[in-house]
C-alpha cells in the first residue's frame, strides 16, 4: 500500500511539474511550493531575556544642517524669561528648478570659436540631482516607470516617456564598468561565494538572472541560458579569453575528457585564444568538433578553457562556491547549502505513522548536528572536525525502513565533501540565505515591471541593482554614491566601489 501511495505522490509531483513546464512556455510564472524549513532559526541559541526594560531609539543624528527659528508669544506684563524649549521639525523640500545658462562664446582672431563650458555635474537638458532621483526611485525604490514618470510631471517637470528611458539607459558605461570591478574585486579577493539563480524575462523571452557575492558585494546578470558554460562565461568578468593551463586540463580529466583529445590540446603550443572565434577555430583544427563521443570533447573542452581563463586572471584562486546543489554551480571548491538539504527531508510525502516517524527522528537527527556546525564555526578544532565527519555518516547511512528517505539519506551522503567543507573552511556560511535575499531584488522587479525590452535596459537594470546591493552591503548610502558619481553640488566623495570591497579582504 505505501508502495502505491508512493507512486500517486510521484505521478502527482510529475503533473505540477508537466503544469509549471506548459505556464513556463507560455510566459507565465509558476509559484513554488516550498515548505519552510526553520532549521537556520530552529538551531539559533536563544535571545537572552532582557531584564530592563527596552532600549529607545536612540539619539538621532541628523545630515542637514539646522535652521533656527525663533518664536515669541504675548506675555503678560511681569513675566521672567527663561530661554527656549527646542522642538525640532524635519520636513522634505520637492521643487521643480529650471535654469537657462547663457554661455559666453566668442570668435578668436584665427577664426575660432570658444563657448564657455557648463558647470560641473551637467551632461544634456536635465540636472544632475533630478538624474540621481530617477535612479534612486527606479532602481533602490523600486518604482514603475509611469509612476515615476506621473510623479515627476506632477511637480513641474516637463519630460516625456522616451526622455525618462534615456536617463535610465543612456550614457551609463562608467556604471557598467564600476560594477563589473566590483565583481572583479569579489572573485579577486574573497574567501567564498554565494550563488543563485532565478527567472528573468528580456525581449519577451524567459531567461535566467545570476546572482554572485558574499557578504561585502553583490552582482547580477542576466542571460538567456543558466547552463555551465554560462556560469564559468560570468565568472570571467568580462574577459573575453579562453587559456589552457594546468587547472583547465585538471578540469577536463576531472569531467571525463578522454585522455587522447587532452594530449591534442595539450600537444600545441599556443595557450591563450582571444575570442571564441579562435577557440573554436583551434578546435576545429585539432578535429575536435567532430567527434561523436559522450561527453561531448568540444563541450567539455570549452568549459575547462573558460575555467582555465577564471584562474589565469586570479579569480576564485582558493575561494569556495557555495550553491544550493544547482548542477551549473558545481565548480572548483564548492560546498553545498545545508537548509536546501533538509529541505528534501522537510518536503518527503510520508503515507503512514512509521514514515512519518522516520522522517521527524532524521529531522531532529539533522537540526542537531546543524547546531554542532555552526559551534564549530565559532570555535574550529581537528578533533571536533574528525567527530562530526564520523556522526555524519552515521546520520546519512543509517536505514529507516522508509525506502525513499533511505534513497535520499543516501545521495545527500555522496556530497559529504561539499557538505562538511565547512570543516575545512570554518569561514564559509552553511546556506545560501544571502543569496536568496540578494536576489529577491530582481524577482521585486520582475513582478512590477515584467522584463526588460532593450540590451543596454537589461544590462543598467542588473548594474544598478548590484551596485545599489553593494552599496548597502558597504554601509554607503545610495543617494549619496549617485550625488558623487553624477556630480551633483556638495556631494559626498566616494571612492570606487571595487576599492572598498578590496579594503575588506581578511588577513591571512
Amino acid at each position: 500500500m505505501a508502495e502505491l501511495f508512493g507512486e500517486v505522490a510521484a505521478l502527482k509531483q510529475t503533473v505540477a511539474e508537466q503544469r509549471e513546464e506548459i505556464a513556463r512556455l507560455k510566459g507565465l510564472k509558476g509559484r513554488p511550493n516550498i515548505k519552510p524549513s526553520g532549521m537556520e532559526k530552529g538551531t539559533a541559541p536563544a535571545k537572552p531575556i532582557p531584564e530592563t526594560k527596552r532600549r529607545g531609539r536612540g539619539k538621532i543624528t541628523l545630515k542637514v544642517k539646522i535652521e533656527e527659528k525663533v518664536i515669541g508669544i504675548e506675555v503678560p506684563p511681569g513675566s521672567v524669561f527663561k530661554g527656549h524649549e527646542a522642538f525640532l521639525v524635519q520636513d522634505l523640500v520637492i521643487s521643480a528648478n529650471a535654469t537657462c545658462y547663457l554661455r559666453e562664446r566668442w570668435l578668436t582672431p584665427d577664426g575660432r570659436t570658444i563657448l564657455a563650458p557648463l558647470p560641473q555635474g551637467i551632461a544634456g537638458h536635465f540636472g544632475p540631482e533630478l538624474r540621481r532621483f530617477v535612479l534612486m526611485q527606479y532602481h533602490q525604490g523600486q518604482s514603475t516607470m509611469p509612476r515615476l514618470l506621473a510623479f515627476l510631471r506632477s511637480v513641474g517637470i516637463a519630460i516625456s516617456k522616451r526622455q525618462l528611458v534615456r536617463l535610465l539607459n543612456e550614457n551609463h558605461a562608467a556604471f557598467l564598468a564600476e560594477a563589473q570591478n566590483v565583481l572583479r574585486a569579489g572573485l579577486q579577493t574573497s574567501p567564498w561565494v554565494s550563488v543563485d539563480d532565478t527567472g528573468a524575462r528580456h525581449g519577451g523571452k524567459n531567461g535566467f538572472c545570476t546572482q554572485i557575492g558574499n557578504e561585502w558585494f553583490t552582482w547580477f546578470r542576466t542571460r538567456s541560458s543558466k547552463s555551465r558554460l554560462n556560469f564559468l562565461d560570468l565568472l570571467r568578468a568580462g574577459h573575453t579569453d579562453y587559456v589552457l593551463n594546468d587547472a583547465a586540463y585538471a578540469y577536463m580529466r576531472e569531467h571525463g575528457l578522454s585522455a587522447a583529445s587532452i594530449a591534442r590540446l595539450a600537444a600545441c603550443p599556443e595557450t591563450r585564444f582571444a575570442n571564441q572565434a579562435a577557440w573554436m577555430a583551434h578546435l576545429e583544427r585539432l578535429g575536435l568538433t567532430t567527434l561523436k563521443v559522450t561527453p561531448d570533447p568540444v563541450q567539455i573542452a570549452t568549459e575547462g578553457a573558460l575555467w582555465g581563463s577564471v584562474q589565469a586572471h586570479e579569480f576564485l584562486c582558493d575561494a569556495v562556491i557555495l550553491s544550493d546543489d544547482a548542477g551549473q554551480f558545481n565548480i572548483g571548491r564548492h560546498a553545498l547549502c545545508w537548509v536546501h538539504a533538509e529541505r528534501l527531508v522537510h518536503k518527503l510525502d510520508t503515507f503512514t505513522d512509521q514514515h512519518r516517524d522516520a522522517q521527524t527522528r532524521v529531522r531532529g537527527l539533522i537540526w542537531d548536528f546543524y547546531a554542532d556546525l555552526k559551534a564549530f564555526q565559532l570555535k574550529p578544532g581537528k578533533r571536533q572536525a574528525a567527530t562530526l565527519r564520523a556522526r555524519f555518516d552515521r546520520i546519512f547511512l543509517r536505514r529507516t525502513g522508509f525506502a525513499t528517505l533511505d534513497r535520499l539519506l543516501a545521495r545527500l551522503h555522496a556530497n559529504k565533501a561539499e557538505l562538511l567543507m565547512v570543516l575545512a573552511r570554518p569561514e564559509i556560511p552553511l546556506h545560501t540565505n544571502g543569496s536568496e535575499n540578494d536576489i529577491r531584488c530582481q524577482v521585486i522587479r520582475r513582478k512590477i515591471s515584467a522584463g526588460t525590452r532593450s540590451d543596454i535596459g537589461r544590462e543598467c537594470r542588473d548594474a544598478f541593482l548590484s551596485l545599489a546591493k553593494t552599496c548597502d552591503k558597504l554601509g554607503i548610502a545610495v543617494w549619496d554614491y549617485l550625488g558623487s558619481r553624477l556630480k551633483v553640488a556638495g556631494h559626498a566623495i566616494i571612492a570606487p566601489l571595487d576599492h572598498y570591497v578590496r579594503a575588506r579582504r581578511r588577513p591571512a
